[in-house]
């Protein structure tokens, strides 16, 4: 959901997988990132609009995503608990080292 709000009204399947592997430095499987938006989207935290086909694309539309306000809630909530745990772990754990 992140990079749908980062592509902010370029977020398709293609520049999403892409945005993905540049900032996590590794690979995207197609499928999963397929099935992933659809969840999202059932879920109600995305919504796809078909875009324009193109002869490229063998007249197929592109599917576009953007984050909805159930989305954004999502996401804040998320954000929020995940500052809280952070702000929770003492100084102890965060200091400690793996042994080699």
């Amino acid at each position: 959901m992140l990079t749908v709000g980062i592509l902010h009204g370029e977020a398709y399947g293609v520049s999403i997988k892409k945005e993905i592997e540049s900032r996590a430095e590794r690979k995207v499987s197609v499928g999963a990132l397929q099935a992933a938006l659809k969840r999202l989207e059932q879920k109600g935290y995305l919504k796809a609009q078909a875009g324009e086909g193109t002869q490229e694309r063998a007249g197929r539309p592109k599917r576009y995503y953007i984050v909805t306000a159930q989305g954004k809630a999502a996401l804040e909530y998320t954000r929020d608990l995940r500052n809280d745990l952070w702000a929770a772990m003492s100084q102890i754990t965060l200091e400690l080292k793996l042994k080699p």
